[in-house]
C-alpha cells in the first residue's frame, strides 16, 4: 500500500511508520517540519518513506499529495500533556478538528481517492469514573473538555464516509512504551520514591504501544473493519495495581504515594487522564479479530522497562 500519515514522527506514529516500511508498503509523511522529519526518517534507514511538507490547519498544494495514497492515518494533534491556558486548548480542538477537516478535504479533492481512513481518538471520549465501564457503543458521561475535543475530532472525520471512504476511528487509551506518559511516571520509581499515583482507585486503561501500531496497521488494511474500536488493552487495572506492578517489575519499592500536584507537575492538565481515569473495553476491537502481543500489564512493563 501506499499510506499518507500525519503525526508520524510522534511516539505511536514513528512507530508505525518502522512497522509498516518493514511489512514493504511506501509510506508519506506529512509534517509541519520537514527538516526534523527528515532526521527522524533519514533515507538510509527509510528509503520507502517520502517527506511532505504540510500546513494542517490551511487548504494548500499539499492537499493533491494524497491522490493516489491506499490509505490515510490521521495521528497528528497537540499534545495534551501541558497547562491548558486558554489559547492552549484552542490549539489543542483545532489540531484536531480543524487538522482532520483540512486532511478530510483533502481526500474529497482527491482524483484516485484512498480507500480508508484510519483517524485516532483517544478514550477521554467518554469521560471519567471509577465504577461505570466503557464500550465502543457506550454514551459520554460527562462533557468535559477531553470529550468535547474526542466529539469534534470524531466528528470531523465522519465526513469522509460521504465520499465513499472507509472509515475506523481508534479511540486510544494511556499508551505504554519507553516515551510518552508512561515514561514520566517511571521516574519516580528510579528515585525509590514510587506508588500509588492519586488516590490508586482509579481505572488506568492501557495499551502497549507495539499493539496500538498493529491495531492502527489491521484497520488499514482489514476492509471489514469501520466504526469505533478501542485502542486498549482488554485488561484494564487500578492504579494501586498499576504502581505494584511497575515497583515488582524495575525492583523497587511501590509504597510511597505520589502526590497529584507532582503528576499534574510532570503532565499538566492532561493529569486528569491519569488521575481521574476510567475502565474501557475494548469490545469490537476483539471481536474484528485482533490479537494481543501484550494482553496483561506486567509482561507490558517488562518489555519496556527491559527495552
Amino acid at each position: 500500500m501506499k499510506v499518507a500519515i500525519t503525526g508520524a514522527t510522534g511516539f505511536v506514529g514513528s512507530r508505525l511508520v518502522e512497522k509498516l516500511q518493514a511489512a514493504g508498503h511506501h509510506i508519506k509523511v506529512f509534517t509541519r517540519n520537514a527538516d526534523h522529519a527528515r532526521r527522524v526518517f533519514p533515507k538510509t534507514a527509510f528509503p520507502q518513506v517520502e517527506i511532505v511538507a504540510y500546513t494542517p490547519l490551511q487548504s494548500g498544494p499539499w492537499q493533491a499529495e494524497i491522490s493516489g495514497c491506499d490509505g490515510v492515518v490521521n495521528l497528528a494533534g497537540e499534545p495534551i500533556s501541558e497547562r491548558w491556558t486558554p489559547e492552549r486548548k484552542r490549539m489543542i480542538l483545532a489540531s484536531r478538528e480543524v487538522g482532520t477537516q483540512k486532511l478530510v478535504e483533502a481526500i474529497d479533492k482527491a482524483e484516485a481517492k484512498p480507500s480508508v481512513l484510519v483517524s485516532a481518538s483517544a478514550i477521554g471520549y467518554y469521560g471519567t469514573s471509577e465504577t461505570a465501564e466503557f464500550y465502543e457503543t457506550s454514551e459520554p458521561i460527562q462533557s468535559d473538555f477531553l470529550s468535547q475535543v474526542c466529539k469534534a475530532w470524531e466528528g470531523a472525520a465522519e465526513k469522509v464516509t460521504a465520499y465513499g471512504v472507509r472509515l475506523a476511528i481508534i479511540r486510544i487509551g494511556i499508551v505504554l512504551g519507553m516515551g510518552g506518559a508512561i515514561a514520566k511516571m517511571i521516574t519516580p520509581f528510579r528515585l525509590y520514591a514510587g506508588g500509588p499515583i492519586g488516590s490508586g482507585k482509579q481505572w488506568f486503561s492501557w495499551v502497549h504501544r507495539d499493539d496500538l501500531v498493529n491495531l492502527f496497521i489491521q484497520a488499514l488494511t482489514n476492509d471489514q473493519m469501520q466504526g469505533v474500536y478501542n485502542g486498549t488493552a482488554p485488561n484494564p487495572i487500578r492504579m494501586s495495581e498499576l504502581s505494584d506492578t511497575l515497583g515488582k517489575v524495575m525492583n523497587r519499592p511501590s509504597w510511597l504515594p505520589v502526590p497529584e500536584f507532582v503528576i499534574e507537575a510532570l503532565l499538566g492538565d492532561g493529569a486528569v487522564v491519569v488521575l481521574e481515569g476510567q475502565k474501557v473495553l475494548p469490545e469490537r476491537t476483539q471481536a474484528s479479530g485482533f490479537t494481543y502481543q501484550y494482553p496483561k500489564v506486567e509482561p507490558a512493563l517488562r518489555e519496556i522497562v527491559i527495552e
